[in-house]
Order: structure tokens, then C-alpha cells, then sequence
């Protein structure tokens, strides 16, 4: 089936998939956008909320529809599953959503579609690996939002530190979209100085332990907010607008999406977010960043914890 471009749907309408709709109402990316959920009439409502800011937003058709809507989008976002809750780590949602991924993924499958899957759903490494293994799509086609919303919330929590535009702060959260997740802080910089460098210049000194705080404080960020709030949304969404951005107007931008490595860093079998040039196509290409001693020993821990869940998973 021919690929529409310019048409997008997401698969799940909660928080986080009208968060995420909304952002695409926002872009203007998109000229459709379909919406799904087990709950027809949630997806009804969400449409018809959307469609009233449409004259203060980008011209689109938003509609509820049903898998046989949306095999000719370029690009599905899947959001459905079971929200962590407070003191749940993103592991202990693993059975639950891994069976609705499997069966949204196999009503996808079943309709020849031709585009992108980009999976939101947590544990978003795992359940990436499982879309990719279930599909049996090429692993270009299939990713997941990864940490590139840890990525953005460590280059904030630095921008703030440092007293400079996040935007110009380049920094990576790498590995498990969760408890395992490392900084690479041997190739953290401002505008390409170095961090050690870019303090000497504004007159203070690294410290490694506040360095360490912020670690903590992004790898333990959505534990936070969902104690207060109940759910993080907004955060993933500008996130997700981003990969998508990446994707229509195929950039080939560099960002830490969920992917399934084929020898690179020396992994297969699973997926892990990991920094990847994504474009039109979906993944172009895994970096092997270099990483510390230290970093690598991280890594190799994160995978470790990866390779556990998914096997439990009996694929």
C-alpha cells in the first residue's frame, strides 16, 4: 500500500496519546491524524476536543477511526497499556503491555502497512524489541521513544545549572529508558566545550557529585511527577513531537531512540536506547559513542537488566 506521508495515528488515548496529538495538532506535521483506543467513544471525544482548536492551529482532518483506517500512515504512534503507578518501576508493567502491544502490533501487521512504528508504550526498550520481533518489520521501521525524554530533561536540569540555554547543552541518557539508565558525561558539552572547560570559563569548578545529583534527579524524574500528579504526559509529548519531526521532514538528527543494535556496541537481541541518525525511513544509523570505563560498565549493566526482562517474555 502506498505510504501517506503527511498522515499520522496513534494507538492509545490516554494521557499520554492526547498529549501527544495535541503536540501534533501544534506542529502541524500532519495533515490526518487518526486516533484509536479500545474505547471508541474516548477516541471519539478526544477527536472532537482537538478539532475545536483547529482554527487556531495547522489545517488537518482529526478522526477516531479503526485499524483499517491507518495502513496507509506514515508514521503509528503506540501509547496503550497500563500506567505506572506510584512506586512501580517501567519493568513491572512489562506482562501486562507486552500482550497489548502483541495483539495492537499483529492488527497492524495484518493490514499490509508500509510506514514507521514508534512505540511510547513503557517498558518502551522492551516492548520495542517485542514490536520488532512480533512485526517482523526491518529494525529501520521500528523504534521507540527511548530517552530522548531523559535526554531533554538532563540538557534542562544542565542549562539550569550551568546558566545557559539548554538548547545549546549536548548531553545523552543512554541505555534502559528507566532504573539502569547511565549519562554520558565523558562527551557532555555546551556548544562543543567540554563541561570542565565551559566551568573553568565561567569561573567555577566541575562538581562531580552535584553531577551526580542531577543523574539522580533525571533517572528518577517520572517517579517524582507521577506521586504528584499521577501521570507524566507533557514531557513525552514534546518528546515524541521531535522523533516525528525527525521523521516527516526526514532530517537525519541524531537522538537516543529505543532501537534493536545488530552488533553494534556488540548487541543483538534486544533493544536499547542507544544514539541513532533517524530520517524519513525511520533508524539510518546506530552511533557507537565512546564511552568511559566507567560508562561501559553501566551499560553492560543496563543490558544485562534488558536481556532479563525479555527473555522472560518467552518471544
Amino acid at each position: 500500500m502506498d505510504i501517506n506521508h503527511r498522515k499520522a495515528a496513534i494507538v492509545g488515548c490516554g494521557s499520554v496519546g492526547a498529549s501527544i496529538a495535541f503536540r501534533f495538532l501544534q506542529q502541524g506535521l500532519f495533515t490526518q491524524l487518526v486516533l484509536l483506543d479500545m474505547n471508541r467513544d474516548k477516541a471519539e471525544g478526544e477527536a472532537m476536543d482537538l478539532r475545536d482548536g483547529l482554527p487556531y492551529g495547522a489545517a488537518m482532518e482529526i478522526t477516531a477511526g479503526t485499524y483499517d483506517d491507518i495502513a496507509d500512515c506514515a508514521l503509528i504512534v503506540i501509547t496503550a497499556g497500563v500506567n505506572q503507578k506510584p512506586g512501580e518501576s517501567r519493568l513491572d508493567l512489562i506482562g501486562k503491555n507486552a500482550k497489548i502491544l502483541q495483539e495492537i502490533v499483529l492488527e497492524i501487521t495484518a493490514r499490509n502497512f508500509g510506514g514507521i512504528l514508534l512505540v511510547v508504550s513503557n517498558p518502551v526498550d522492551v516492548l520495542t524489541y517485542t514490536a520488532w520481533k512480533v512485526s517482523g518489520y526491518p529494525r529501520q521501521r521500528v523504534l521507540g521513544s527511548g530517552t530522548v525524554l531523559d535526554t531533554g530533561r538532563l540538557k534542562q536540569l544542565l542549562g539550569a545549572e550551568f546558566g545557559v540555554d539548554s538548547r545549546n547543552v549536548h548531553a545523552f541518557i543512554i541505555g534502559e529508558h528507566g532504573d539502569s539508565e547511565l549519562a554520558v558525561w565523558s562527551e557532555a558539552n555546551v556548544s562543543g566545550l567540554d563541561l570542565e572547560h565551559f566551568c573553568r570559563i565561567r569561573g567555577r569548578a566541575l562538581d562531580r557529585n552535584n553531577m551526580d545529583r542531577l543523574y539522580h534527579e533525571v533517572r528518577d524524574s517520572a517517579y517524582q511527577i507521577i506521586q504528584r500528579k499521577g501521570v507524566t504526559c507533557y514531557g513525552i509529548a514534546m518528546a515524541v513531537g521531535r522523533i516525528a519531526q525527525c521523521i516527516v521532514k526526514d532530517e537525519h538528527a541524531v537522538l537516543p531512540v529505543s532501537v534493536v543494535p545488530d552488533g553494534q556496541y556488540g548487541l543483538s537481541g534486544l533493544a536499547l536506547s542507544i544514539p541513532s541518525i533517524v530520517g524519513r525511513n525511520g533508524l539510518e544509523e546506530i552511533l557507537e559513542i565512546p564511552l568511559s570505563p566507567s560508562e561501559q560498565q553501566d551499560l553492560e549493566r543496563s543490558v544485562k537488566q534488558m536481556e532479563e526482562a525479555i527473555a522472560s517474555l518467552h518471544l
